[in-house]
């Protein structure tokens, strides 16, 4: 193959950087550590049986069928969530095993999604999001023009603080969501589901605690309002009319997930609380900054490139810019932080472009002693998944940093 057709030059050679050291990779690449990777996943495993509770891997950071297989611990937890179409036809072939029994489409429904769910559903079910009556009009509008009674099981997604997607348990308008999905052919209520999003600003485990509570309260109070209505059924009808069913309360991001195991909370009859976290196998500066972790729970670097050194303004710059790394910020100074050396980090970025520089300037340390050109130099990230999303290819390493695999991950939407 022509090499100058292609915009990777990563992709066309990868395997051949197995048995290799990760310094001699290509820069920018993204390098994963694999035992890294397997303690972060063991760990939180262990909680959530500990528990007895259920876990719903949200497979959005490393889109990847190996590690989505080590998050499923092949079988022993058979629901995912998704953020995006393309992953979903990625985690088909783990379907095919009969692995996966339950897909969530994390991403409130809208219509031009739901010709392709349909088809995937005739594999596995397929959960759908919603949160606002327009929701069920698109569900009834769908099957009228396609002609068919599709019943699609729907969580219904809580607002528990992080002020992006779905509806506070306060609202007044939620009696009347639940009423409009329990009337509808076209969805049956499988439970309730919120992120705390707003977790990452925690800076330690009593604050993830607190936010962690705050989940748990907030679907069970948004339960509520379901066994409020099925009274009222009962009450009218006969208590022989109707049986109340389990709903799954559904709740989770990494930094309470980190924490998960401090869940005291009893939860009122005829709720199972799920888990669900992204995030967790990897770790990043945003959750070093929570105070949660540790940097050895850190499995994702990126390898750049030193190009320039700039004594006048202590400055160096590296081939990883926006597009490599993140703009996305945490605690922790910089969009990037350097392994080896703490005191610098990515101070500036353009989209190519990262500039070295002391993440406290009173340090003292001088770029023209500390880097040359052509030195690489490791990074932590600040966000996991959207660093990982700019690349093509994970370099996957050993206890001896010793390229061992190359993943794939599925791109696009």
């Amino acid at each position: 193959m022509d090499i100058s057709t292609t915009t990777d030059f990563s992709t066309l050679h990868h395997k051949s950087f197995i048995g290799k050291p990760a310094a001699t990779l290509p820069t920018p690449s993204l390098i994963i550590s694999k035992p890294i990777l397997e303690k972060n996943i063991a760990q939180l495993q262990e909680d959530v049986q500990k528990l007895g509770i259920a876990f719903r891997p949200h497979v959005k950071t490393l889109k990847s069928l190996e590690v989505t297989r080590m998050m499923l611990g092949n079988g022993l937890n058979r629901r995912l969530v998704t953020s995006t179409m393309s992953e979903i036809r990625g985690v088909m072939p783990l379907v095919r095993e009969k692995i996966v029994d339950d897909i969530l489409y994390g991403i409130p429904i809208y219509p031009s999604c739901l010709s392709e769910l349909t088809a995937l559903a005739k594999h596995v079910q397929i959960s759908l999001l919603v949160d606002c009556a327009q929701h069920l009009d698109i569900l009834d509008e769908f099957n009228k023009k396609a002609g068919t009674a599709i019943c699609w099981p729907v969580f219904i997604k809580i607002d528990v603080g992080s002020r992006r997607a779905g509806m506070p348990s306060t609202s007044d308008l939620l009696p009347d969501l639940v009423r409009r999905v329990e009337g509808s052919s076209a969805a049956k209520l499988q439970g309730f589901y919120c992120h705390a999003g707003h977790s990452y600003s925690c800076r330690n485990a009593e604050e993830a605690e607190r936010v962690l509570r705050e989940e748990v309260n907030g679907v069970v109070k948004a339960a509520r309002c379901v066994r409020a209505q099925e009274t009222e059924v009962m009450e009218d009808e006969g208590p022989a009319t109707q049986q109340q069913r389990k709903l799954v309360v559904s709740i989770g991001s990494t930094p309470t997930a980190h924490v998960v195991s401090t869940l005291k909370e009893t939860l009122p009859e005829g709720l199972e609380l799920e888990l669900h976290a992204g995030n967790y196998p990897c770790n990043d500066l945003q959750q070093f900054s929570t105070g949660l972790i540790t940097e050895k729970q850190m499995a994702v670097r990126v390898l750049a490139e030193v190009c320039s050194v700039y004594p006048e303004r202590n400055e160096g710059l590296i081939n990883a810019g926006t597009v490599a790394l993140t703009k996305e910020t945490s605690a922790v100074p910089g969009f990037g932080r350097l392994t080896e050396d703490p005191q610098w980090s990515v101070v500036r970025m353009t989209q190519e472009h990262g500039i070295l520089g002391l993440s406290d300037p009173a340090s003292g340390g001088k770029v023209e002693e500390t880097f040359h050109c052509g030195q690489k130099v490791m990074l932590f990230c600040q966000h996991a998944c959207i660093t990982a999303a700019q690349h093509s290819v994970y370099y996957v390493v050993d206890e001896g940093d010793v390229v061992s695999e190359v993943w794939i991950p599925w791109k696009g939407w």
